[in-house]
């Protein structure tokens, strides 16, 4: 008589569009408050999860947490005070989450500046170097205690397909002696997602259960965006002037996805990157090869020393366990 094998499940493929329930997790997303993070905020509320918006404006994050909870029923959002640009407030801000716990934290805050002249923080950093990368870098080492308390929590981190054809120059990382706003911004993004890859093999190296994980939003344009108003209105000529580039890239509701799916999918590992499935510049997330020069270790690590001195901070994280193996009489 023939055996019979037994059949293996298949894992149901992604769907952006049946998220799985995340009720009792928490998620922090920077720059929460409008552009993709307005819409990773409000995919993430329909799981259930409590949601919070790091912003620095106020009224601009009650407009979201009110237009959330219009179109999300029972949503539970709330503002955090949150300037990436000060350092010196990162750690009162963390303080002020409330929370004994952080299931995930997405890094989406970002500045881009298009023009002259080069613009410094009260610190002195570049200020795209600065909210982009160093306060991301900085806000992940205070995050870290109430990362490490949640097993399997999730550092995501937003790249940008504008860093492919980039390359850090590590000897003007704050572009002091040749600014140019396009170059710098690609750069700073470059150096956000050589930090994530590199916190992943810190947090392997650490025994850690969390897991950071690298995603890029490909191309999105405010006319393929629905309207949100009053965050975002989108005119009915507006639209059906873009709808060819449709074809090519997508509204910010979509750039969302990447993010959302490193957030929630239990099949993600650390060290990935997701993008768009088409060219990286549109369509549902997928798995992406690693870019060449994003994997090199070497300026990864370059780039983490010089941002440790830069910040006064170190976003190493020690597995719980391995402390308490560490504490224990005899150990």
């Amino acid at each position: 008589m023939p055996s019979v094998v037994p059949s293996v499940p298949q894992a149901r493929p992604w769907d952006v569009h049946r998220l799985p329930r995340a009720r009792g997790k928490s998620f922090l997303v920077t720059g929460g408050n409008a552009g993709i993070g307005y819409f990773l905020a409000e995919q993430l509320a329909g799981t259930g999860a409590v949601v919070v918006l790091g912003s620095r404006d106020r009224a601009k994050a009650e407009d979201a947490i009110a237009s959330i909870g219009s179109r999300v029923p029972g949503a539970k959002v709330k503002h955090l005070p949150l300037d990436l640009a000060d350092l010196a407030s990162l750690k009162a801000s963390v303080e002020a989450l409330g929370l004994d716990r952080l299931d995930a934290v997405v890094h989406n805050a970002g500045v881009a500046l298009d023009r002259p002249p080069r613009r410094e923080t009260a610190d002195g950093h570049e200020l795209m170097f600065a909210t982009n990368h160093l306060g991301h870098f900085a806000l992940t080492h205070h995050l870290a205690p109430l990362l490490m308390a949640t097993p399997g929590s999730r550092i995501v981190t937003t790249g940008s397909f504008a860093a492919k054809s980039e390359r850090l120059d590590l000897d003007d990382l704050q572009s002091t002696h040749d600014y140019q706003p396009k170059r710098a911004y690609a750069r700073s993004k470059l150096a956000q997602m050589l930090f994530a890859l590199e916190l992943d093999r810190r947090l392997r190296a650490a025994g850690s259960t969390t897991l950071s994980v690298l995603v890029h939003p490909g191309g999105a344009l405010d006319s393929l965006t629905p309207s949100r108003p009053p965050i975002h209105v989108r005119t009915t000529g507006e639209r059906l002037s873009r709808l060819p580039l449709g074809l090519v890239v997508q509204g910010k509701d979509a750039a969302a996805w990447p993010a959302v799916r490193a957030v929630l999918d239990p099949g993600v590992r650390g060290g990935q990157l997701l993008s768009p499935r088409a060219f990286g510049l549109r369509g549902t997330p997928r798995t992406e090869p690693l870019w060449n020069h994003i994997a090199d270790t070497t300026t990864a690590a370059r780039l983490w020393a010089a941002s440790c001195d830069l910040t006064g901070t170190d976003p190493t994280f020690t597995a719980p366990d391995r402390v308490r193996r560490a504490r224990r009489p005899g150990a």
